[in-house]
C-alpha cells in the first residue's frame, strides 16, 4: 500500500466560505504530515482591463494587495489558534489559473493543492472559467477539491 504524505501544501484564498473551508482542512492534512501550508492571494489584473478599468492606478494594486496581506494574516492567525504554525503567505499578481495550477506548485514545490469549490453562478463560471477545474486539469500534483460542509 502507498502511504502519501503530503509536506507543502497550496491553499488559494479569496475571502470566501469555501476558501476558508479549505484552508480548515489543509490545516488538518499538514497536521498529520508535520507539513507546511502555503496560502496564496492571486491579484487577477485582467479582470479590471475586461471590466474597463484599463487604466488600474497604483492605489487600487496597493489597496488590494493591503487587502491581501491582511486577509493572509487573518488565515495565519486562524492557524496559530489552532496549535499551528507553519504557514506562509503569498501575494501573487496575475491570472489565479496560471498562479494557482503552475507558477506557485513550481515555485515552491507543493504536492497538494486544496482548493475550495466554487461559489460562483453557472454565468460567473462562463464568463471566469472554474479556477478549481482548471487546477484540477493543469497541476504538476494532486488536488483536492473540498466541498462546502453540510452545518
Amino acid at each position: 500500500m502507498i502511504t502519501q504524505t503530503y509536506q507543502r501544501i497550496l491553499v488559494g484564498t479569496d475571502g470566501s466560505e469555501q476558501a476558508m473551508e479549505a484552508f480548515k482542512k489543509a490545516l488538518s492534512v499538514a497536521k498529520r504530515n508535520q507539513g507546511k501550508i502555503y496560502v496564496a492571494n492571486v491579484l487577477d489584473q485582467q479582470l479590471y482591463n475586461v471590466m474597463g478599468y484599463s487604466s488600474l492606478n497604483e492605489n487600487i494594486i496597493d489597496h488590494q494587495t493591503e487587502e491581501a496581506k491582511n486577509l493572509i494574516a487573518d488565515y495565519r492567525k486562524y492557524a496559530k489558534d489552532h496549535g499551528f504554525e507553519d504557514v506562509e503567505g503569498i501575494v501573487a499578481y496575475g491570472s489565479a489559473k496560471e498562479a494557482m495550477a503552475k507558477n506557485l506548485p513550481e515555485k515552491y514545490q507543493i504536492d497538494l493543492i486544496m482548493v475550495g469549490q466554487s461559489g460562483l453562478n453557472a454565468v460567473e463560471r462562463f464568463m471566469t472559467g472554474s479556477v478549481a477545474s482548471y487546477i484540477i486539469r493543469e497541476a504538476p500534483c494532486d488536488v483536492l477539491v473540498v466541498h462546502p460542509s453540510k452545518e
